[in-house]
């Protein structure tokens, strides 16, 4: 912990998809600890607003509007994020988007818009962020999965399957990055009260954005000799 009892002060975070929701939980969340965030997502008045908060708040931030899909955006992203201080300690995958249908009655435009999201603009963001972490051997890679990614249900074939290709590439990932020092981090949120899915669960009992939120500041500020490589995490009792 630092001087000022913040845990992440003088480090810079780049969270996709930031502009409200699990994203946005997990901007503030790191900005409290002390970190720069550097805050990306499609809509403007979104970030601008979610950068406000933190500001307001006393934090640090700066937004990027960014396409995930867009590989020279994504690189833009990363590009003024290492402007803060010439590194980028923490990347959250956040942003994604689902799509819940029977396959018989899905798009292939939908198809390819969850994938495009939620697998490449994940592998385009974690490339373009790996040489600044490598060559200062450090960092923290965490992706926002889903219990998606491990459990099947009517309607999530689209959507799961690209859950469950996140949790793959992520522990791909981290086999070849450790000897880095990097620690790539998935966490898998079962029902969130957002308004992310149609049929989503609401409700007090059910897991928030700001628990998410917590799980990702446990996993980045843990001793860098461990890594958290995956967090399940469920409302204790959503009934």
């Amino acid at each position: 912990m630092t001087m000022n009892g913040k845990k992440l002060s003088g480090k810079v975070a780049v969270v996709t998809g930031a502009g409200k929701g699990i994203g946005k939980a997990i901007a503030d969340a790191l900005a409290a600890e002390g970190a720069h965030v550097v805050l990306a997502a499609r809509t403007p008045a979104d970030l601008e607003k979610a950068a406000g908060a933190i500001r307001s708040a006393g934090g640090a931030a700066t937004t990027v509007r960014t396409d995930m899909t867009d590989e020279a955006q994504v690189d833009r992203l990363i590009g003024e994020a290492l402007k803060v201080n010439g590194s980028v300690d923490i990347l959250v995958n956040n942003a994604g988007i689902g799509v819940f249908k029977p396959v018989v009655t899905m798009g292939i435009s939908e198809f390819d818009a969850m994938w495009n999201v939620n697998v490449r603009g994940v592998f385009l963001a974690t490339r373009a962020v790996l040489p600044s972490m490598i060559r200062s051997r450090r960092g923290a890679i965490v992706n926002i999965a889903s219990l998606a990614g491990k459990n099947t249900f009517k309607g999530g074939a689209g959507y799961g399957a690209t859950k469950w290709a996140l949790r793959g590439f992520a522990g791909s990932l981290m086999l070849e990055v450790r000897e880095h020092n990097i620690r790539v981090v998935t966490i898998c949120p079962g029902s969130v009260d957002t308004n992310f899915s149609p049929g989503g669960k609401k409700g007090a009992q059910i897991t928030q954005p700001e628990d998410v939120a917590s799980a990702v500041v446990f996993a980045v500020t843990a001793p860098e000799r461990s890594m958290f490589s995956e967090i399940d995490l469920r409302p204790t009792n959503p009934a």
